[in-house]
């Protein structure tokens, strides 16, 4: 057997054990649903009026809207949540155990983020599940559902790995738990919630550069106006950009831990 299928095979058993413990711990799965579902009941019953300001976007429904928040919220936290297993499994020894085997040390970590990529396929299938069950059109179709949940894959993989870097760093669980009032602020300044030509300054310059923003945006495109590609192209090189960044701060992370062991 060649060294890359036993990688693939290390990869595959390790993203099996994450799947089953991530969707085995309601502690883990209820945040990432339950919050951003119940935020954006609030926001759709208590703003759905917003959808008749000049200059609000044309869309169905303020729901069709915030489906892309919605998601690209549950995605972030997703993203967190895969960061703190990793560093539970630091702090209980078991990944030190994995780096002393003779196998690749970066199929350690892609295993994680293969349960951290399951996360984010759930949470585009649910919210898109609440968005048609209540009456939000997908203008593009069945295709158009497939792009959002690859995009939202990706896209929880690509921050995922940023946490996964946190992890590896500090091996404290606490310490990649502390990034969720980060998360928001960094969401909050995006167009996940409000479009962009509404928002006062500094917001609306802040949400223009934002990189969630683009990644909103390619998410929303499918939804509201179906696949036109202008969009989706930036949110394609914004995950890109986050991915190569993560991939260099994990990378750097590891080699730091195994060469100090801690």
């Amino acid at each position: 057997m060649s060294r890359l299928e036993t990688n693939l095979r290390v990869v595959r058993a390790l993203g099996m054990r994450s799947v089953r413990q991530t969707f085995r711990r309601p502690q883990l799965i209820a945040p990432i649903v339950v919050f951003p579902t119940l935020l954006l009941a609030i926001q759709t019953g208590g703003a759905g009026a917003a959808v008749n300001l000049p200059g609000f976007p044309a869309v169905q429904s303020f729901l069709q809207f915030m489906l892309a928040g919605a998601i690209m919220q549950s995605l972030m936290l997703a993203a967190n949540s895969g960061g703190i297993a990793l560093a539970v499994d630091i702090e209980m020894g078991f990944t030190d155990r994995l780096f002393a085997a003779p196998i690749s040390r970066y199929s350690v970590v892609l295993g994680r983020l293969v349960g951290t990529a399951a996360l984010g396929v759930a949470a585009a299938l649910w919210f898109l599940a609440i968005g048609l069950v209540f009456g939000a059109n997908i203008e593009g179709g069945v295709p158009g559902a497939l792009v959002v949940i690859a995009l939202t894959t990706a896209a929880t993989v690509a921050i995922g790995g940023v946490g996964s870097a946190i992890a590896l760093r500090t091996g404290k669980a606490s310490i990649v738990q502390g990034l969720f009032p980060l998360i928001f602020v960094i969401l909050f300044l995006s167009t996940a919630f409000f479009p962009q030509g509404l928002m006062v300054e500094p917001a609306q310059t802040i949400a223009k550069y934002n990189p969630l923003s683009f990644i909103v945006e390619g998410i929303r495109e499918p939804i509201v106006t179906g696949l036109n590609g202008t969009d989706l192209l930036g949110a394609v090189l914004a995950v890109a950009g986050i991915a190569t960044i993560s991939l260099l701060m994990s990378a750097r992370a590891l080699r730091h831990r195994l060469r100090t062991g801690g």
